[in-house]
């Protein structure tokens, strides 16, 4: 027997929409539209993403001070969720990508499929506007389908490498998206965990 359900989940200060779609032989996938633009699926059984909370102490691997505000970000480990810490207002005049830890795979074509584990930040506020961390589960897209700025942040790294990226509005959401908290001229940082490629 086959079955569909919808249903919304609130992280933070925004919406992700999940759909699953389960069968009869045990293996389910989810469908979601997530606020990096896309829409990708994910298998039940494919990796997870850490979330427990980082220790307090945990110390920046990479701090960035904006035209307005700074930003502290901390990757994620294979135990504990990303830490972003903004000094708010936080905005920037360019798109500026980190690689927080290098991975050992594969370098990331401009065209792939990936599947990662992300945490998304409004520069504005401060508040998480959608991660992945809080379902556990990663998003699989093809990056021909993102935001610009997420697409800057991981073609060209390696497989296994996390990322912190801070984007304009123009290459985030220029005219807002409402349904994340996000207004016209935010600035969104993420840390971003790249767990494999295809393509």
């Amino acid at each position: 027997m086959t079955f569909k359900r919808l249903t919304a989940t609130v992280l933070a200060s925004s919406a992700l929409m999940l759909a699953a779609c389960g069968s009869d032989d045990g293996s389910s996938s989810t469908e979601s539209t997530t606020a990096a633009g896309a829409t990708g699926t994910t298998a039940a059984a494919a990796a997870s993403c850490p979330t427990e909370a980082p220790a307090a102490d945990v110390a920046p691997q990479w701090t960035l001070d904006g035209t307005t505000g700074a930003v502290a970000v901390t990757g994620s480990t294979d135990t504990a969720v990303p830490k972003v810490t903004v000094t708010t207002p936080f905005s920037v005049d360019a798109t500026q990508v980190q690689t927080l830890t290098e991975g050992d795979g594969a370098l990331v074509p401009e065209t792939a499929e990936v599947s990662v584990c992300y945490m998304g930040v409004n520069g504005r506020d401060g508040n998480v506007f959608d991660s992945s961390y809080e379902t556990g589960s990663p998003v699989d897209f093809p990056l021909t389908g993102v935001i610009p700025g997420f697409q800057k942040a991981i073609a060209g790294q390696k497989v296994g490498s996390t990322v912190g990226v801070a984007m304009t509005s123009a290459d985030g959401y220029a005219t807002g998206q409402p349904a994340a908290g996000i207004e016209p001229g935010d600035t969104l940082i993420f840390a971003i965990k790249i767990l494999s490629a295809q393509g």
